[in-house]
């Protein structure tokens, strides 16, 4: 799996799954337990990650919906 994005911001996250899911792309949000232990105060960054077979039209539409600044660089 390749990283997508990398964010404390949990609506981008949402947002990145739902395009993700509407799309037919599976996607894995990483690091989304390690919440408990920074006391869910956001500190510690999750990642979206999809399979490196799709990573080029999940960029393309994350491009597509105006969030390609938080797409994860190469």
């Amino acid at each position: 799996m390749i990283e997508l994005v990398r964010t404390n911001d949990a609506v981008v996250i949402s947002f990145v799954e739902s395009l993700m899911r509407d799309a037919g792309i599976a996607c894995f949000v990483a690091d989304q337990n390690m919440s408990v232990l920074d006391g869910s105060l956001g500190i510690l960054p999750r990642r979206v990650m999809v399979d490196a077979e799709r990573v080029d039209a999940a960029r393309r539409i994350l491009k597509d919906a105006g969030i390609e600044n938080e797409i994860r660089k190469k």
